[in-house]
């Protein structure tokens, strides 16, 4: 007897495998978080309150600079041991919007499973070129690997970010500072977003797809985990994934980490409770 059956990946089919026959409009929705997400503006200003109480409780590591702009600050939040692993965060926004502040609660998880937290603030487009943004996020984990231990964190450092702060941490995994990388809902390709209403701002160039596309550079063998929820936009999805299999290609190590039931926004749930998968993923990059 022959035994018929179907093998298919319930994803969506990456969009961008039909880019041609898209309008930019179109093409700007694949990338568009907001719209695909009902609740999106509640949620936003869930985290944003929860943000504003959490630094109002902690207010002792806030607002320092390790930059000459406005934004080159860092918000640390030490845990009591200063060997203890730290997790520096990189907030998203599509490096246009956003802010370190807004993401104060997501500290809360790590800081109670006994981690260090740092916040990264950096300057937005169209001020900042997107080759200036990675130059800064270098600055500030310079800044941190010197300055660190000073002020409590002095334990290996994971890096890790969301959404255009997932970018960001895959690019900047090969820093020395750096242990290993937690890239969460990320993109990983830049050629795509050259051709959206969210290049209006940034403006980026082809040399900069070419040298800040994480799909297009050389692999860093340092531990990444790749994680995204599994309600995301396909795009990001397929980013993630074809991020991970290239370095799978390279023998990187680290996992790709689908999120059960969250979406772009929800995701970071996972890093409100010392329990959560993101807090444990963070855990496991460091052999915990």
């Amino acid at each position: 007897m022959v035994l018929d059956f179907h093998l298919d990946d319930p994803t969506p089919a990456d969009p961008r495998r039909r880019w041609a026959e898209l309008d930019r409009d179109a093409r700007s929705a694949c990338y568009d978080n907001t719209r695909a997400v009902a609740d999106s503006a509640a949620q936003v200003a869930a985290r944003d309150a929860a943000s504003a109480a959490y630094r109002a409780r902690h207010p002792a590591g806030l607002d320092i600079p390790y930059g000459p702009g406005p934004r080159n600050a860092l918000d640390l939040y030490p845990a009591r041991d200063a060997s203890a692993p730290g997790l520096i965060f990189l907030h998203g926004g599509y490096w246009q919007r956003g802010a370190r502040e807004l993401f104060a609660c997501f500290a809360e998880g790590p800081n109670a499973a006994g981690w260090s937290v740092a916040l990264v603030g950096y300057t937005l487009a169209p001020e900042a070129s997107l080759t200036r943004i990675a130059a800064e996020i270098g600055a500030a984990l310079d800044w941190i690997g010197a300055q660190g231990p000073a002020h409590g964190i002095g334990g290996p450092l994971v890096l890790a970010g969301w959404s255009a702060g997932g970018l960001l941490t895959a690019l900047q995994l090969g820093h020395p500072a750096i242990a290993a990388g937690l890239a969460i809902s990320g993109v990983y390709d830049l050629a795509p977003i050259r051709e959206t209403t969210l290049d209006d701002k940034l403006g980026l160039t082809e040399a900069e797809v070419e040298t800040l596309s994480p799909l297009r550079l050389p692999v860093v063998g340092k531990p990444l985990c790749l994680a995204y929820g599994s309600r995301e936009l396909p795009a990001l999805i397929h980013d993630a994934r074809n991020l991970h299999a290239l370095r799978a290609a390279a023998h990187a190590p680290g996992p790709l980490l689908p999120v059960p039931g969250a979406e772009h926004f929800s995701v970071l749930g996972e890093l409100r409770r010392p329990d959560g998968i993101l807090v444990r993923a963070a855990h496991a990059l460091l052999g915990g």
